[in-house]
């Protein structure tokens, strides 16, 4: 590996093209929700994603990341912070890491205290309350959908049957919209369609807007600035413009069928039962309905991808692509039924294993693959030393920065992912060939072999011809255990 010296060096005088000698780099991080990388790990159709594409081409494609853990906030806790989740002690959605490990500090609360312009829009952090403010930003802007479909329709059949609402308090209607408080949150159908709604009316067409507006009033003067964009989509609800719906049309969604008995021999904790909410039963297929769900998850990748190509289309014309950093990735993979689950909380490849493009002018090769093994934990480190700052010392990731320079260079022995079950914490690693898991004792164990078994159909955790394989992965998972709470206060 190059001495940082050398690497610095070596950096900043390929940016001298577009930027003054010595400047430090810009930083443009696009976090997506619930994005997951189900393309190329479970057989669906290509989807084309002009955006991604242009990304991918112009920078290195890590086809091996994986989070900490498959939960907006823990997993944003944990790479925002450089400590893996049982060191920082965010384990659930309602824990603030300013509460639970007091005086750590954030990735942009480094940047700032650094003579970065800090910015951010969208969902960066968790939600508001967990959001440092202004100790970490100079601005941060988080916007709503200009209407709420399911509250539309609600609307409209409330008032086929009790006439037009008059009056914005009217107490009856307000008590009807609490009564589908979760409907209207997306979080049960019909939280999925299109919307009547332009795409600059959406919460995700408003952020990158918003980008683009910092970029062309260069808010950010004099300083170089690190950026945060939280793409919402493609949480729930599957929300997006009609003519995102019409480029996936039904009948051309294709998905593989979840074998019979997948779950007679795993452990019963492995299951997330949000299936439920989605309206469907374990191992039960239901074709009209996953393509309905299927189709609506696909338009809002396509919606978002539109987006994204407009914060590229900003960094060039303002002359700032060739000195900016870009990475972007998701919190979290995501199921569309693989294994009969819907949603996040899983320990399988579908769940842990996320997107992640990173595009470093002057060091990042065009159209760049890493097959490495790398975590969302090692992207602040990776920061800290692109852009010549300072990190705190208990940063617990890798920088991939020997990767971006040579992806043909090694990775990780294993990537890491821990999931709760109520008081029980899943934990599993993934090798370059093995997935192994234990849900709170060595007997509740998982085993798949990667490379033979790639849609992770048979645990081989109970089969005897491979019981030292499973042993020397249950000690690779003690010893990375330990690493990953070596930080803990």
């Amino acid at each position: 590996m190059k001495t940082f010296v050398t690497f610095s060096i070596f950096f900043l005088s390929a940016m001298a093209a577009t930027a003054a000698h010595g400047e430090r780099p810009n930083v443009l991080l696009i976090v997506c929700d619930d994005l997951n990388n189900h393309v190329s790990t479970s057989g669906y159709q290509p989807l084309k994603t002009p955006g991604l594409e242009k990304l991918a081409a112009a920078g290195m494609t890590f086809s091996r990341a994986y989070c900490q853990y498959p939960v907006c906030g823990p997993s944003r806790a944990s790479f925002l912070s450089g400590l893996y989740p049982e060191s920082s002690g965010i384990l659930n959605n309602t824990l603030d890491i300013r509460n639970v490990r007091p005086g750590t500090q954030s990735m942009p609360q480094v940047f700032k205290t650094n003579d970065y312009w800090t910015a951010s829009v969208g969902k960066v952090f968790h939600n508001i309350n967990s959001d440092p403010g202004d100790v970490a930003w100079h601005e941060v802007i988080r916007f709503n959908n200009e209407e709420n479909p399911v509250e539309r329709t609600l609307r409209k059949a409330y008032e086929a049957e009790h006439g037009p609402i008059t009056d914005k308090d009217d107490r009856s209607w307000h008590r009807h919209l609490k009564e589908h408080r979760s409907a209207l949150a997306g979080q049960t159908p019909p939280g999925y369609g299109p919307t009547q709604m332009r795409d600059e009316q959406h919460k995700d067409g408003k952020n990158v807007r918003q980008v683009t507006k910092w970029l062309d009033d260069k808010a950010h003067a004099n300083k170089p600035f690190f950026i945060a964009c939280g793409i919402q989509k493609p949480h729930v609800p599957f929300w997006a413009p009609q003519k995102y719906f019409d480029q996936h049309p039904l009948s051309a969604i294709e998905y593989r069928p979840t074998p019979n008995g997948d779950w007679k021999n795993r452990p019963p904790l492995a299951i997330s039962k949000r299936y439920q909410a989605f309206g469907f039963e374990l191992e039960e297929e239901n074709d009209e309905l996953r393509r309905k769900y299927t189709q609506a998850y696909h338009a809002c990748i396509s919606f978002i991808d539109a987006q994204i190509s407009l914060l590229f289309d900003a960094l060039q014309r303002n002359g700032r692509w060739d000195d900016t950093i870009i990475i972007l990735t998701s919190d979290h993979g995501y199921h569309l039924g693989e294994h009969a689950l819907w949603g996040k909380v899983t320990l399988f490849e579908e769940c842990a294993r996320v997107p992640m493009i990173v595009r470093v002018p002057g060091l990042t090769k065009d159209g760049a693959n890493s097959e490495a093994l790398v975590e969302l934990v090692d992207l602040f480190p990776t920061l800290v030393e692109l852009c010549a700052i300072t990190g705190p010392n208990e940063l617990q990731g890798n920088s991939l920065v020997p990767l971006l320079e040579n992806p043909n260079a090694n990775g990780r022995l294993a990537a890491y992912t821990v999931v709760s079950r109520g008081k029980t914490l899943g934990r599993s690693i993934h090798t370059s060939r093995w997935h192994y898991g234990e849900w709170g004792s060595e007997d509740q164990a998982e085993l798949y072999d990667l490379i033979n078994d790639p849609y992770e159909d048979n645990n081989l955790a109970s089969n005897p011809r491979f019981a030292e394989q499973r042993r020397q992965m249950h000690s690779l998972l003690i010893e990375t255990r330990k690493s990953a709470e070596s930080k803990r206060k």
